[in-house]
C-alpha cells in the first residue's frame, strides 16, 4: 500500500525562550546546517548562539504567532488535510525539527498499512541544509525503525511547469492594485561553501557570473542555480521586464560568507536609488513562517521605509492555496497510478 509523507522545517512549541532553545539546538546542531566539526559546532551553538539567541528568536516568533499555533505548522497541517481530500492515499505530515517528528509521521503511515512511501520535502530547491537533510534524516529513521518500507523521494521542483504556474499566479494576484517599481525575489541564504560542497564535479560551481548559466550536472544540486532558474521562469511566465526584478538572499549567520546580494542590504539600496514601491516574494518557501512573516513582511518593510522607500508589499507564499493543493495532489495521484514523478 502506498502513502505520502510531507515534511517541512518545523517550529518551536511556543514563542517562549524555553521552547525555542531546544528547537534551535536541534536545528543548529544539524551537521548539514552548520557544517563544521562537531566539537566546533558545539562551541558555536551551545557555547555562543544558545546563550542569547533563544530570547531574541522567541520575541520574533511572538510577533507572528497565531492563536492556533505556529503559522508554519498550522499552514502545513491545512495543506496536508486538503491534499488528503484529493487523493485516496494516506497522507502524513512530519517536521525535520521539533516534536512533530518524521518518525511519528512514518509510524502513522505504517499503522495504516503503508509499505511504500512518497517522501515530499516541502522545499522547491535543493540545498544540503533543507532538502538534503530531510532526505537523510528520513532514510536514517527508515533504516532504524521501518526497514520493511520502501521510500521514493519527490525531486526538487523549482522549475516544474505546474509549480511555476501556481507561483506566478500567486505573485500576479499579490501584485494586483500595486504600482511597483521593483520586484525582489528573496531566497533563503546559505553559506557559499554549501554550494561548493554540493557540487558533484568539485570544480563547476565558482559562484560567479557564469557557472549558473553553463550547463552542468552540478545544477541538480546547486541551490544558487535553481533559485535563479525559478526567477527566470516566473519572469517569462509573467513577462516581467529585466530592470524591474532582481534576486537576493535573506537570513545569515555572521562571520561567514553567504550567498549575495543580501536582502537587507538591497532594501536600503533600492530606497537610496529612489525606488518607492517595492514588492517582495520569497519563493524558497511554500509556507509562510518566521523568515517570511517577521523578517520580510515586518523587518523588511521597516528597513526599506526607514531608508526612504515608500509603499512595500510582501507577497505571501503558496501556503494552502487551492491551486497549489491541486498541483501536489496531481503529483501524488500520478505517482500512485503510474509511478511517475514530476
Amino acid at each position: 500500500m502506498k502513502g505520502v509523507l510531507l515534511v517541512n522545517l518545523g517550529s518551536p512549541e511556543s514563542p517562549t525562550a524555553k521552547d525555542v532553545k531546544p528547537y534551535l539546538d536541534e536545528f543548529l546542531m544539524d551537521e548539514r546546517v552548520i557544517d563544521v566539526p562537531n566539537w566546533l559546532r558545539n562551541i558555536i551553538v551551545r557555547g555562543i548562539i544558545l546563550r542569547t539567541r533563544p530570547k531574541k528568536s522567541a520575541e520574533a516568533y511572538a510577533k507572528i504567532w497565531w492563536e492556533e499555533g505556529s503559522p508554519l505548522v498550522v499552514i502545513s497541517e491545512r495543506f496536508t488535510e486538503k491534499v488528503q481530500k484529493q487523493t485516496t492515499l494516506p497522507v502524513a505530515l512530519g517536521m525535520r525539527y521539533g516534536t512533530m517528528t518524521i518518525k511519528n509521521a512514518l509510524q502513522e503511515l505504517v499503522d495504516k498499512g503503508v509499505d511504500e512511501v512518497l517522501l515530499v520535502p516541502l522545499y522547491p530547491h535543493y540545498a544540503m541544509s533543507s532538502f538534503e537533510t530531510v532526505v537523510v534524516k528520513t532514510m536514517e529513521v527508515q533504516e532504524e525503525y521501518f526497514s520493511n518500507i520502501k521510500i521514493t523521494t519527490l525531486p526538487a521542483f523549482y522549475k516544474n511547469e505546474d509549480f511555476i504556474r501556481v507561483l506566478s499566479e500567486r505573485i500576479k494576484e499579490g501584485l494586483e492594485g500595486f504600482d511597483y517599481d521593483h520586484i525582489l525575489f528573496s531566497y533563503h541564504g546559505i553559506p557559499e561553501r554549501h554550494i561548493r560542497k554540493s557540487d558533484p564535479t568539485r570544480f563547476h560551481c565558482k559562484i560567479n557570473g557564469s557557472c549558473c548559466n553553463t550547463n552542468s550536472v552540478a545544477h541538480n544540486t546547486c541551490y544558487r542555480h535553481q533559485c535563479f532558474e525559478t526567477t527566470k521562469k516566473v519572469q517569462a511566465y509573467l513577462n516581467l521586464p529585466d530592470d524591474k526584478i532582481s534576486n537576493s538572499f535573506q537570513s545569515r549567520l555572521p562571520n561567514d560568507p553567504w550567498l549575495k546580494p543580501y536582502t537587507d542590504f538591497e532594501f536600503v539600496r533600492f530606497a537610496e536609488e529612489g525606488k518607492k514601491n517595492l514588492a517582495v516574494i520569497t519563493p524558497a518557501f511554500v509556507s509562510d513562517c518566521l523568515e517570511t512573516l517577521e523578517e520580510i513582511a515586518m523587518e523588511g518593510k521597516d528597513q526599506f521605509q526607514e531608508a526612504g522607500g515608500g509603499d512595500y508589499r510582501h507577497i505571501s507564499c503558496l501556503n494552502d492555496g487551492d491551486a497549489w493543493v491541486s498541483v501536489m495532489s496531481d503529483w501524488v495521484n500520478n505517482w500512485e497510478k503510474e509511478g511517475v514523478l514530476p
